[in-house]
């Protein structure tokens, strides 16, 4: 009788934790989700409404703000969302092919230096990128690449933080007896890769690939050096300069429409990837 009264004792307390868990969890989203649904409110306001305050109910100026949006001759939002996209897009695609690329140089084979290029990728991984930045600028400057997108896209080829979340999570999903199995069968080390290897990395390669294209898709930093023609801003730039214009006459429901616009596709990305999210940072932290 003691053991059953404890048993249900216990029982009562995993289930209270349980509640409490949920309850907590729940006030958390609903707090994380809450600044959105007061940035989408607002983007359906007049300017005049945002004034006087916070409020839950929508307005009927969702299609005015977008009309006025695309109007403003100053803020070219069409070629600043396709030039954000495709900054974003690149650098997500080429940080994580080459990255995992490298990963797999370093954990498939042994090779002299191996654990001297290893701590020196790490050793770069350091340097903030305002430091190479100046060297950076001056070496586009004098091969004439400015206010070009592709100087923005090719450096993610060298990514040393996606390779070292690659790398750890290759030690835990790629045996080296796969591979020997492979090369047994007569796979060549290219098919090797692209056939065997990226499928099995395919959940932490999806959530570097959200990590990279939004780290790529708020940067301000180095597109403001080095992009000049309007037509060549990405969006931050261009919300940059939406939010500068005076004071007096700026239109807040066009600011929180541009903003609302430069968020959805990183929304729409996150959807696409987050189901590999929770499977990618739990496996990588598994050792073999």
């Amino acid at each position: 009788m003691d053991s059953y009264i404890i048993k249900e004792e216990n029982t009562l307390g995993i289930r209270a934790r349980r509640i409490i868990a949920h309850v907590v969890l729940i006030f958390m989203t609903l707090l994380c989700l809450f600044w959105f649904y007061v940035l989408f409110i607002n983007a359906t306001r007049t300017n005049s409404e945002i004034m006087l305050g916070f409020s839950f109910l929508p307005g009927d100026m969702l299609v005015k703000n977008f009309k006025n949006l695309l109007a403003d001759d100053s803020i070219p939002i069409v070629s600043g969302l396709i030039n954000s996209l495709i900054v974003s897009g690149g650098t997500a695609i080429l940080a994580t092919y080459f990255s995992t690329m490298t990963a797999f140089a370093i954990h498939a084979y042994n090779f002299k230096f191996k654990n001297a290029i290893f701590t020196f990728i790490l050793m770069v991984m350091m340097i903030p990128t305002q430091v190479t930045s100046l060297g950076f600028i001056k070496m586009l400057r004098d091969l004439d690449w400015t206010n070009q997108l592709w100087p923005l896209i090719i450096p993610s080829i060298a990514s040393p933080t996606v390779f070292f979340y690659l790398k750890q999570y290759m030690q835990s999903c790629l045996p080296h007896s796969l591979l020997e199995a492979a090369r047994i069968d007569g796979s060549g080390e290219f098919r090797t890769f692209n056939t065997i290897v990226m499928p099995l990395m395919k959940p932490a390669i999806a959530v570097q690939a959200i990590f990279t294209f939004v780290s790529s898709w708020n940067n301000y930093f180095t597109p403001a050096l080095i992009l000049t023609d309007l037509e060549k801003k990405t969006l931050p730039i261009l919300l940059a300069m939406l939010r500068s214009k005076d004071w007096s006459t700026l239109d807040r429901g066009q600011v929180y429409m541009m903003i609302s616009l430069s968020i959805l596709p990183v929304i729409v990305v996150y959807m696409f990837l987050s189901k590999h999210i929770v499977q990618g940072l739990t496996v990588g932290s598994v050792k073999e």
